[in-house]
């Protein structure tokens, strides 16, 4: 039985992860598909990491570090489903390229780029909108600690990737490309994956 094939998803916050991994959700809807969102993992608020803002000193609940995620039962929960009937696997995630174990798991890697000023506007608008968040609030803790903690594990992820991907202004033909790519590797007998991706 052939594997299914499995892609990362990476990228800073409001980044543009979820809405590019609905995209190639919708693309492939004619396979069998499963997808992991790692906001779906992270631990309690009783048991998450907590971090000393580096200038404020404030003292924060960690949800930007590696250490905030269930990873292991990430890791259990995708080795079963490699296991199962899909030809695709989407993993979407701050660190969908920061762990090795998942690094070395994945066929294709991609990272979405955004600069920070429209990220930090696209966090503020959902944070309010949708978790009942004010300016005062998101705006602290993104300047105090997500920005730091940003340039500390995500942005190094950025050159693990096989491709970086605009999430500022999307292209129309780089996403075509990237479909008919993964088209290619349903249907062909075994997926190269990204050994075969000239780097």
């Amino acid at each position: 039985m052939k594997r299914p094939y499995l892609i990362g998803i990476g990228g800073g916050t409001a980044s543009g992860k979820s809405t590019f991994s609905a995209y190639l959700e919708k693309q492939l809807q004619t396979y069998r598909i499963m997808v992991f969102h790692m906001d779906s993992y992270f631990k309690s608020k009783e048991i998450r990491p907590k971090a000393k803002a580096p200038v404020s000193g404030k003292i924060y609940l960690d949800d930007n570090c590696p250490e905030t995620i269930h990873h292991e039962q990430l890791r259990r929960d995708l080795e079963a489903a490699r296991d199962g009937q899909y030809d695709f696997i989407l993993v979407e995630g701050l660190f969908a390229l920061w762990y090795d174990w998942l690094y070395e798991m994945l066929d294709l890697k991609l990272f979405i780029d955004c600069q920070a000023d429209e990220r930090i506007v696209r966090r503020l608008r959902r944070n309010m909108a949708e978790r009942g968040l004010s300016f005062d609030e998101i705006s602290e803790v993104y300047l105090d600690m997500v920005r730091y903690r940003h340039e500390q594990f995500i942005e190094p992820t950025k050159w693990r990737a096989d491709f970086i991907l605009n999430g500022s202004s999307p292209s129309f033909l780089a996403n075509n490309i990237l479909v008919d790519f993964l088209n290619h590797q349903a249907i062909a007998p075994t997926g190269y994956g990204s050994e075969g991706i000239n780097r």
